[in-house]
C-alpha cells in the first residue's frame, strides 16, 4: 500500500535527532496513574490520574486537587481519562471530562471550572453498549474549531461489537453539548490518541492485537476495519479476521509491527519549533518513548527514548511549543523544551 512503512523505524536511535530536542525538565511528579494534560490560559496544567483524581499544577510547580469530578469507576484500564479544556475556556470557564461510567461504559461531561472545583457538572454523552468487560475504553477527547468534541470509544474487549451499527463499541462519536451525539466512525479497537492537525483534519491512533497498532486518517462515516481486517494477529498467533485489506474497509496511513501500544497524540503546529510543525509525536506504553513522525504520519522518523520517557501515557504540544508528556511509569509530568 502507497504509506505503509514498517516500523523497522523504531530501531532509530535518539542520537538521530538528538540536535533538534532540547531539555527534558520535570514539571511535577507524585502522580499515581496519570493519564492526560490539560493547558489553561495563564500557565496552570490540568492532570488527571485514573483514580479519579484531577490536578490543577501551577507555573510553581505546585499541586492542588480540584473538587466536583463525576463519578468514575477505577476498575481494570477504566477510570477518569482525559481532560480538554474549551477552546473559548478564557470566557466561559468549561471543561471537558471523559471517564468510564459504572455500568455503562465510557461517557463524557462537561463543567465549569472556578478556582478548584468544578460547577455546573453536565453530562454530555454516555456510550450505548452491554459490554460489561474492563478493558478497551478508548476515552480521548479532542475539540473542532466549530466547539464540537470527538470522542473515542474502544471495542470493549468485545470484538464483534466494533462492528454492530446499534452500539457504541469501537466508534468516534462527535458531540454537540447542546444538540446531541452522532458516530462520526466505526470498526476501532481501542483508539488511544486523538487530534487535528493545522488543517482541521482529525486524526486518530489505536491499538492492535499483537501487531497492527494503526494510525488512521479519520474522515465521517469510514469504517477502519476492527475485526475483520487488520495488520496484527491474536495474542495465540492465530489469524484475526478476512486478512489485511477489503472493500469497504479503510486502511492505516501507517501501523507499527510489533506494536508500540500507543497512547497520546501531539500534531505539531511549529509554534515556538518551527523544524516540528506538522511531526506527530506519539507515547508508547509498551517500548517507553515517544514515537517521532513525519507529517502526515506516513513514516516513524525517531524516537526520544530516555530515563523520563517510562510507559508514556499522554502527549501534547505546549502553548509555548514544547512537548509535554505524562509518564505513567515514573508518575511524573515533563517537558521537552525547542531547543535553544
Amino acid at each position: 500500500m502507497k504509506h505503509l512503512i514498517l516500523a523497522a523505524a523504531l530501531c532509530l536511535p535518539l542520537s538521530a535527532h538528538a540536535q533538534e530536542i532540547g531539555k527534558i525538565t520535570e514539571i511535577a511528579s507524585g502522580f499515581n496513574g496519570p493519564w492526560s494534560i490539560g493547558f489553561l490560559p495563564g500557565g496552570d496544567v490540568l492532570v488527571t490520574e485514573k483514580r479519579g483524581k484531577l490536578w490543577r499544577i501551577g507555573r510553581d510547580g505546585t499541586r492542588s486537587e480540584i473538587t466536583g469530578l463525576p463519578a468514575s469507576e477505577n476498575k481494570g484500564q477504566g477510570g477518569l481519562f482525559d481532560v480538554l479544556p474549551a477552546r473559548d475556556f478564557a470566557t466561559s470557564g468549561r471543561i471537558y471530562l471523559s471517564y468510564a461510567k459504572k455500568g455503562v461504559g465510557t461517557a463524557a461531561s462537561m463543567a465549569r471550572l472556578e478556582g478548584n472545583r468544578l460547577v455546573d457538572l453536565t453530562e454530555i454523552f454516555e456510550m450505548q453498549s452491554d459490554s460489561t468487560g474492563g478493558r478497551h475504553f478508548g476515552g480521548r477527547l479532542a475539540e473542532a474549531a466549530d466547539g464540537k468534541v470527538f470522542l473515542t470509544m474502544g471495542d470493549r474487549g468485545d470484538g464483534p461489537t466494533a462492528q454492530d451499527p446499534a452500539r457504541h463499541n469501537g466508534t468516534i462519536v462527535e458531540i454537540d453539548p447542546a444538540r446531541g451525539s452522532a458516530v462520526w466512525t466505526k470498526g476501532h479497537r481501542n483508539p488511544q490518541g486523538l487530534a487535528f492537525d493545522g488543517s482541521g483534519q482529525l486524526w486518530a491512533h489505536e491499538h492492535g492485537a499483537k501487531g497492527g497498532d494503526e494510525i488512521n486518517r479519520i474522515g465521517q462515516g469510514r469504517n477502519y476495519g476492527w475485526p475483520v481486517i487488520s495488520y496484527g494477529v491474536h495474542y495465540s498467533g492465530a489469524k484475526i479476521g478476512e486478512g489485511t485489506a477489503k472493500d469497504g474497509y479503510e486502511q492505516p496511513v501507517f501501523y507499527w509491527d510489533p506494536s508500540i501500544a500507543p497512547s497520546g497524540l501531539a500534531i505539531h503546529s511549529g509554534k515556538g519549533w518551527p523544524a516540528m510543525k506538522g511531526r506527530f509525536f506519539v507515547g508508547s506504553l509498551k517500548f517507553d518513548h515517544i514515537a517521532v513522525m513525519a507529517p502526515g504520519g506516513v513514516e516513524q522518523i525517531g524516537r526520544i527514548k530516555t530515563s523520563e520517557t517510562r510507559r508514556v501515557r499522554d502527549v501534547r504540544e505546549g502553548p509555548k511549543g514544547g512537548v509535554w508528556f505524562l509518564s505513567e511509569g515514573n508518575g511524573a509530568l515533563y517537558r521537552i523544551a525547542p531547543p535553544e
